[in-house]
């Protein structure tokens, strides 16, 4: 199991990740209030402007305060940071 940091130290499984978009879009703001009105949504902004929505496979929504690229770098790149980091120790 992956956990990724979405600002704030909050952490969501990667695995459980189906997309990473920002909320600028009509159908991602309906997908929002859909989400609010049925009480899966889960707001990890910590009171600060939403740049990141995370939708997961079993239908939650998670707002983040990252960009999209932040949260979508962390995810892809969590396995090459751990090999840099293995190989800048052997030198």
């Amino acid at each position: 199991m992956t956990l990724i940091n979405i600002g704030f130290g909050n952490l969501v499984t990667a695995e459980r990740i189906v997309s990473v978009v920002s909320p600028e879009s009509a159908p991602i703001r309906r997908i929002i209030t859909d989400a609010r009105e049925g009480g899966r949504l889960i707001d990890a902004t910590f009171g600060r402007r939403t740049r990141a929505v995370l939708v997961t496979d079993c239908g939650f929504v998670v707002l983040s305060a990252l960009q999209p690229e932040t949260v979508a770098g962390r995810m892809t790149g969590k396995a090459a940071g751990t090999e840099g980091e293995k190989s800048s120790n052997e030198t």
